[in-house]
């Protein structure tokens, strides 16, 4: 025989608990004249058939089609007043959830024209608060027949809506700003901007933004081998950058190794990088005089822009055979007279 219930209540303070239903699967055999409980930080939200019927805030209630009038329609009055309904009665925390985190998975691109090359790459982090403004709205839209709704459910979601519109501000920015130092002197006028942008995502869900906070933006660490991946970065300019990386550790570590430009994502800019590495590599030369313009060991990215090829194609020809060449650790060295007889054949 089914349960008929008398009391509904959910003594829980659902701190990570957006939405509760009772009973948790099926339906429940309610009776005109049972006592629905309402805490505080709850809303107590009456459905059937998928319909919403009524809402209660904190407080003792009786259920009676008096304060539920659409009761009538379900309930015969052939059948007398203690006549049990089925219905399910949804739970809804009406706490403001504070110190949700959010932060940028991958870096996010802020176009500067006419500085260095065009680009900061940016990371952030930060934190914001929401709450639910609509009960009924939240539970048609988002909870459907779910017994639990927790804010981990839905928090990916919001989090992916707030980084999106954090995105498409700074793509608004274009132009506006050369470096970090300008971006953060607009911190809150930002985050006021991504609130104000977001907030109807917020309220199609019955939710709304109480706050976001910027608490940091930074240059991320990205290579010039992520940017290019990123489809920021064209060959020419990818390679004027290999360049000018193997040009400034040669001129200080002639036997070292190269490697590639990281960190161009800098709030100075990434042609500034590019600019020191030349600066670097042109001071040997004003203290001996005229230097040639390839040194008499290269590395394979030097080779390659005196071969006018790849650098792959610089390490296949080490590696097959052809080109006389060093390894040094991980990394080749080849002279310019093994070159220079590599190409005469």
């Amino acid at each position: 025989m089914a349960r008929i219930f008398d009391v509904i209540e959910y003594p829980n303070e659902m701190r990570e608990e957006l939405a509760h239903r009772f009973p948790e699967k099926g339906s429940g055999d309610f009776r005109i004249g049972s006592q629905v409980i309402v805490r505080e930080s709850q809303t107590a939200v009456f459905f059937r058939d998928g319909k919403a019927l009524d809402t209660f805030d904190a407080g003792r209630h009786t259920i009676a089609t008096a304060n539920v009038p659409l009761l009538i329609d379900f309930v015969g009055k052939a059948f007398g007043d203690r006549t049990p309904f089925t219905a399910e009665v949804y739970y809804v925390s009406r706490r403001e959830f504070l110190n949700r985190k959010w932060g940028t998975a991958q870096p996010i691109p802020l176009q500067t024209p006419g500085v260095g090359l065009g680009w900061l790459l940016l990371q952030g982090y930060g934190t914001y608060a929401y709450e639910v403004a609509d009960p009924q709205q939240f539970i048609t839209q988002i909870v459907g027949a779910q017994g639990t709704y927790r804010t981990k459910d839905i928090e990916n979601d919001l989090r992916s809506r707030m980084l999106r519109s954090l995105s498409d501000m700074l793509g608004e920015m274009k132009g506006k700003f050369e470096t970090v130092q300008d971006l953060l002197a607009v911190q809150e006028e930002l985050s006021a901007g991504i609130r104000a942008k977001v907030q109807d995502d917020f309220e199609a869900r019955g939710l709304t933004l109480k706050s976001f906070v910027i608490a940091n933006i930074s240059p991320s660490k990205t290579t010039a081998d992520d940017l290019r991946d990123m489809g920021l970065l064209d060959t020419n300019t990818y390679t004027q950058l290999q360049a000018a990386d193997a040009m400034r550790e040669a001129a200080v570590n002639p036997s070292g190794g190269a490697g590639l430009t990281a960190g161009i994502g800098a709030g100075v800019g990434i042609g500034n990088v590019m600019s020191q590495a030349l600066a670097g590599a042109s001071q040997p030369a004003a203290q001996t005089g005229a230097a040639p313009a390839f040194p008499d060991v290269m590395t394979p990215t030097e080779a390659a822009a005196y071969l006018k090829v790849s650098e792959e194609d610089v390490v296949a020809a080490i590696e097959a055979g052809d080109l006389a060449g060093k390894k040094l650790g991980k990394a080749y060295r080849i002279s310019k007279s093994a070159i220079e007889k590599f190409l005469n054949g």
